[in-house]
């Protein structure tokens, strides 16, 4: 790559190259990432990274020293990326997908084809068994079709995968849906290979996502790696059947730690692939729904015939600056929502959302609840 294409993209270059840097964690590169606020900084500060950040270990002092390895390795994948119209999506990139910035273990960097918005208004994963039955077929068929009559912004994501993810992906495509594939690989292969037509017909109604460089196989711990892309860049994850244990269920899993809402279909008692459903229901740990009407009912999510009376609702609060109002607009649409979770729904950056809940509360209109929920007085 020449030097002036590298000198045009330093932080995308030094971002890639510091997540092939051996010796330490992604964890670990994450922090480091965060505390000095780009890869570029890290790179500069390579030499004196102790001074910098104290806490650093003497085994990360002695690794941040040798880039040229890893510095290879990045301008080798700029190569590809400008050759096949890929964008490389850094953590400072405003197109980097918002809530997933927010989540502790969010990657550095995200390589993106297509050409959705990974941060529309309304995001939602679908997951589920790779044997999906004729019933979940028939799930989800019903499900992105009423609710692309209810809410036609919705961005749909899931993994590409056999069964649950690519009828979603298929049936997204069908009712005019943008839909994202998460990959467990890099963008210089598709997996499986059955799905490489619909991968196609995504790029331009949609997009493929993944953390993974070129050259990365799909091993099975990439998957479950890639289900924390899923969910954390979605604002619910809809699991439509599932065995008793299955990946499907990790995403849910995931979810619920990230604070995201999570929602299942039930099914049969004692039919294999709802097991994993039944469960997750039972134990609370995701909600029934049985339509996409429940589904938009328990989001708050509005649809064009109750606009009217939503925005006669807000002038409850006339006194309110526009971010004030953003905020307020949020919790009406879903009360008792953590500051993290506010923070990514509004767009609003977490020191300057605090500054603004306590102004609200000084007027009356939220209050603090335990765990750092907000609830909107009505």
């Amino acid at each position: 790559m020449s030097k002036n294409v590298l000198m045009s993209n330093n932080e995308i270059y030094y971002s890639i190259a510091l997540t092939r840097m051996p010796g330490f964690s992604a964890q670990q590169a994450l922090l480091l990432y965060q505390a000095l606020g780009s890869g570029q900084a890290v790179y500069e500060q390579r030499n004196n990274i102790g001074d910098v950040i104290p806490e650093a270990t003497p085994r990360l002092v002695e690794a941040m020293k040798n880039w040229d390895d890893a510095l290879k390795r990045a301008a080798a994948e700029m190569e590809f990326i400008t050759k096949h119209g890929i964008h490389a999506l850094t953590l400072n990139d405003e197109g980097y997908p918002a809530r997933l910035r927010e989540c502790p273990d969010t990657p550095i960097v995200l390589y993106y084809k297509g050409n959705a918005d990974l941060n529309q208004r309304r995001v939602i994963d679908i997951v589920g068994t790779r044997r999906c039955t004729t019933y979940g077929q028939d799930l989800i068929r019903k499900f992105v079709s009423r609710l692309k009559e209810l809410c036609p912004d919705v961005l749909i994501v899931s993994g590409l995968a056999y069964g649950v993810d690519i009828c979603a992906h298929r049936q997204a495509l069908t009712v005019g849906y943008d839909t994202v594939g998460v990959l467990a690989h890099g963008l210089d292969q598709i997996y499986p290979n059955h799905h490489r037509e619909t991968a196609a017909t995504m790029v331009s109604h949609g997009g493929l996502l993944t953390e993974y460089m070129t050259q990365t196989e799909p091993f099975a711990n990439n998957f479950r790696q890639r289900n924390r892309i899923v969910a954390g860049m979605s604002d619910a994850t809809i699991l439509v059947e599932s065995a008793y244990k299955g990946g499907g269920l990790i995403t849910c899993r995931i979810a619920q730690e990230y604070g995201r809402e999570v929602f299942a279909f039930p099914g049969a008692v004692g039919m294999p692939y709802s097991e994993g459903c039944n469960s997750l229901i039972r134990k609370n740990v995701a909600a029934l729904i049985t339509s996409a009407d429940d589904f938009v009912e328990s989001m708050g999510w509005k649809t064009h015939q109750q606009q009217k009376p939503e925005a006669i609702e807000r002038q409850l609060f006339p006194n309110l600056t526009p971010e004030e109002q953003a905020v307020v607009g949020q919790l009406q649409q879903t009360n008792d929502l953590q500051l993290n979770i506010l923070s990514v729904k509004t767009n609003i950056t977490i020191g300057q959302l605090t500054a603004i809940l306590f102004n609200l509360e000084m007027k009356g209109v939220v209050k603090p609840l335990a765990g750092g929920t907000y609830h909107l007085i009505r």
